[in-house]
């Protein structure tokens, strides 16, 4: 039987490399669903990568790449989609955050 893309993505998220988060962390369960979800995010030519995890806080700070820093849907792919995902399949997420919205607002400059 042919293994599934997700399985796969899972099994190369738990491969041990030198800073790589201790099997069954809260980093560690994060990577893989961040590996599980990524061929999806890239068949729309885009890529969703992981740059941090706060295990105080539950937040998941990603930063999306590719055609998602200027797809107008990004935001909802990442909260709908891998936030909902990420709480489901690991305990104690409480947010993801896309790093390039921490530094970017696309209000005006003038707020009422």
């Amino acid at each position: 039987m042919k293994e599934s893309p997700v399985a796969a993505a899972a099994e190369t998220a738990a491969v041990s490399t030198p800073n790589a988060p201790a099997p069954g962390s809260m980093e560690a369960e994060v990577a893989k669903v961040i590996a599980a979800v990524r061929p999806a995010v890239q068949a729309d030519r885009g890529d969703i990568v992981l740059r941090d995890v706060n295990t105080e806080t539950g937040v998941v700070t990603v930063e999306l790449q590719g055609a998602c820093t200027s797809c107008p849907a990004s935001s909802q792919t990442l909260k709908a989609g891998v936030e909902r995902i990420m709480k489901d399949r690991v305990p104690g997420v409480t947010e993801v955050v896309n790093e390039g919205q921490l530094y970017y607002d696309d209000g005006t400059a003038v707020t009422l």
